[in-house]
C-alpha cells in the first residue's frame, strides 16, 4: 500500500509540474508542445494514476477485511453509547459514499477562452439527478 500511494503521489506531481498543461506549455514553450516521460504524455500518465488509485483502492479493503476485529474493537472503545456508535457509523458512511458518487453528477461550465485558443472549463456543483 505504501509502495501504491507513493507512486500516485509522485505521478500526481509529475503531471502537475512537469508535464504542464496545454495552457502552461503555451506560456512557458511559447506554442502548443506536447511533453512526454518515457514515451507517455499526461494523459497516459493520468490513466496510470488512475488505475494505480484503483489497485489502492482494492488493497485497502483487503487491509481493513483483514483487520476488521481491530477496526471494530478500536471503534467500540472510542465510542461508548450504542445509539451514538449507529450516528457515527450511519455519517461516515454517507459522507464516505457521497465524495466518491457526486464527482458524477457535476457537470463543467464551458466558457470561451480569452485568448480565443481553447475552451477553458470550470467546474461548478450544479447536480443533475435523471
Amino acid at each position: 500500500m505504501t509502495l501504491c500511494m507513493s507512486a500516485i503521489i509522485g505521478i500526481g506531481f509529475l503531471i502537475k509540474y512537469t508535464l504542464i498543461s496545454g495552457q502552461e506549455r503555451w506560456e512557458l514553450y511559447g506554442s502548443n508542445v506536447e511533453l512526454y516521460l518515457f514515451g507517455m504524455d499526461r494523459h497516459q500518465w493520468g490513466m496510470l494514476h488512475l488505475i494505480l488509485g484503483f489497485v489502492l483502492f482494492g488493497l485497502l479493503a483487503v487491509h481493513i477485511y483483514l483487520h476488521w476485529n481491530v477496526v471494530t474493537t478500536v471503534y467500540q472503545r472510542m465510542i461508548k453509547q450504542p445509539l451514538t456508535k449507529k450516528i457515527v457509523a450511519l455519517c461516515f458512511g454517507i459522507i464516505c459514499t457521497s465524495l466518491i458518487i457526486i464527482p458524477f453528477f457535476i457537470n463543467p461550465d464551458i466558457e470561451p477562452s480569452k485568448k480565443g485558443r481553447a475552451h477553458k472549463v470550470t467546474l461548478v456543483t450544479q447536480f443533475k439527478f435523471g
